[in-house]
């Protein structure tokens, strides 16, 4: 509202009030005056009385209290006659009708304006006198400007890489069945071997060479790059993305002597993965003098806490990394390497807003931002789309449709519910005897009530067993997978919280005791076995129960180049499509961008 509105407002309205104020300040003077000249008059008779009062008379006496009461009457009527002038000024000096609905006329179309006017300065802007928790917040802007890579390890291409035939490498690509689709049209060639590396590398002993997902992602992520990997589980993931870390870490800190604080941030999932991802992490970055810390819930913060204080690489689930950020434990302001692992899965367990928290917390002019990912949903591609700069998408095999490792040999048992315990026990005695007796096995059950009533039942068996679930705690999940990965337990039941990126080596056989709920789960629970390589075997109980899935598991098995059993193609074939949690059945998932319509024009 402008300042000349408001004074017409005022000066109409407290017309009254003002009239009012002044006939009442000179009434309160006129009273004093009054009262004054009243005291003084008084005490020259109380004086000349107190003189006289002992000579005066009985009748003398009674008149003057006469004359007293008379005078005291004449004053207050007076009074009375100057009050009711008085009211009469006021009255006479009141605003007329017309002018006081002119009054609130104006009152009331300057309010209109002032509103409008209000309205407007809160599109434009937030008014500077918001409080900080009335003020919105500003909006999120995840992507950054398209161009050059923020920070690059400095990364050239070895002479002997270079020299390399052409038609070797596209041997390569064509025998992993690499995709590549980069924007910035660089073409880096795959490191196909450990030796092409930049110098002052890494030990790499126990590995023959890179895996397909290193090989192809390095170039992009050691050139600072945004970079999308797209690869089934046990492909090497880990060290594809650690590797660029340390040496991203290693170029800061030559370019910058007083660096200091987080440096990379790692995300993961579920808290076994943050711990793997932890324990493979700190090998690389101990070589090169760097501090990692992985911070997980269901244990207490103080000594995270403090690790964070003195940390270069930071590994960590979404909820407990954004605990950190909240209470200012975690200082993300200096991070621009940022990995998000098994992406699919943390946004299937709903970390979409906890992941954009983190994303919001570091600076997007210098982040670098690596995505990890088993399949290439729409959802997936949605989140990548808003905080990632024209990033090179790298895919091995073809990840759009969802398939199964073909190095594990897939066997569908089509049963009765009663008789999995069974079957189980002869499998176990078949696959864990002899030779084999220590060779591990992972069992998977759908519940925690599940899989600690098959834990139990097994152990009654005199049977060596461990369980892994959400009701143990954080000790017992850790003591039991050390056992099973040091194979002093070779039998673990587990429920999916170890189906994704698990990096247990060695697992010679998985056991769905119970279908998952959804066929992306089935391929990540077989993918614990035939890893880094390896050959694997994965039997599967198929009940009535599970006919829903048949069609789409029929389908995994087709693409695996695995026998589809005839009591599995009774159910159908018929891949029902996944529900959305509002629209049900009949959501239909789209890409986002508008189709063309037909324009027609009437003669």
């Amino acid at each position: 509202m402008s300042k000349r509105a408001i004074e017409d407002v005022e000066a109409v309205a407290t017309a009254v009030d003002r009239v009012k104020r002044k006939k009442e300040k000179k009434e309160k003077k006129e009273k004093k005056e009054k009262k004054a000249r009243k005291d003084v008059e008084y005490g020259v008779q109380v004086g000349a009385n107190g003189a006289m009062e002992e000579g005066l008379n009985e009748k003398d006496r009674k008149d003057r209290k006469r004359e007293k009461k008379l005078r005291k009457a004449k004053e207050k009527e007076e009074e009375a006659i100057v009050a009711e002038e008085d009211g009469m000024d006021v009255e006479l000096e009141k605003p007329s009708k017309e002018e006081r609905k002119a009054a609130k006329k104006a009152a009331k179309e300057a309010k209109k304006k002032a509103k409008k006017e209000a309205d407007g300065e809160s599109k434009s802007g937030a008014s500077s006198s918001s409080s900080p928790s009335d003020t919105p917040a500003p909006p999120v802007t995840y992507s950054t400007p398209s161009g050059p890579p923020a920070v690059s390890s400095g990364y050239t291409e070895n002479s002997e890489l270079t020299s390399l035939p052409k038609p070797t490498i596209d041997e390569f690509l064509t025998k992993h069945a690499i995709a590549i689709t980069d924007p910035h049209n660089t073409n880096l060639r795959p490191i196909t071997s450990f030796s092409y590396l930049p110098s002052n590398a890494f030990d790499f002993t126990g590995f023959t060479s890179p895996t397909p997902i290193q090989a192809a992602t390095w170039p992009f992520t050691l050139s600072g790059y945004d970079c999308i990997g797209v690869a089934e589980t046990g492909s090497g993931k880990t060290l594809a993305f650690a590797v660029p870390a340390v040496r991203h870490i290693i170029a800061l800190k030559v370019r910058q002597k007083s660096s200091k604080g987080v440096r990379a941030v790692v995300v993961s999932p579920t808290r076994e993965l943050a711990m793997q991802i932890y324990d493979s992490m700190e090998r690389y970055s101990e070589e090169a003098r760097l501090s990692t810390v992985c911070v997980y819930g269901g244990v207490p913060k103080d000594e995270q806490r403090a690790k964070l204080k003195r940390a270069d690489i930071v590994v960590a689930t979404p909820g407990r990394l954004n605990d950190f950020i909240d209470e200012g434990s975690a200082d993300l302001s200096n991070v621009s390497y940022l990995v998000l692992d098994e992406a699919d899965r943390m946004l299937d367990k709903g970390f979409e807003e906890d992941i954009k928290r983190i994303i919001r917390a570091i600076p997007s002019s210098t982040r670098q931002t690596l995505m990890f990912t088993a399949t290439w949903p729409q959802s997936v591609r949605k989140l990548a789309s808003t905080f990632m700069t024209s990033p090179i998408k790298i895919t091995i095999g073809d990840r759009d449709d969802l398939r199964a490792n073909i190095r594990i040999a897939q066997t569908i048992e089509v049963i009765d519910q009663h008789a999995k315990e069974s079957r189980l026990i002869a499998l176990l005695k078949k696959y864990q005897s002899g030779s084999q007796r220590d060779d591990k096995i992972l069992v998977f059950c759908l519940y925690k009530k599940e899989a600690t009533r098959v834990e139990s039942f097994l152990r009654s068996r005199g049977l060596r067993v461990a369980g892994i679930h959400g009701d143990l705690s954080q000790a017992q999940r850790t003591h039991a997978l050390a056992q099973f990965k040091d194979g002093k337990c070779p039998l673990l039941i587990a429920t999916d919280v170890a189906a994704r990126g698990l990096d247990i080596p060695k697992v010679k056989l998985v056991i769905n005791v119970t279908f998952p709920l959804t066929i992306e789960d089935y391929v990540h629970r077989i993918g614990r076995t035939g890893r880094a390589g390896a050959d694997g075997m994965a039997y599967t109980f198929f009940t009535e129960h599970d006919k829903p899935h048949s069609g789409a598991l029929v389908n995994v098995l087709k693409a695996a180049g695995q026998p589809v059993p005839e009591g599995l193609l009774k159910f159908g074939t018929t891949v029902k499509k996944k529900e959305h949690a509002v629209y049900g059945a009949f959501y239909r998932e789209t890409d986002g961008t508008q189709t063309s319509k037909k324009i027609k024009f009437d003669d």
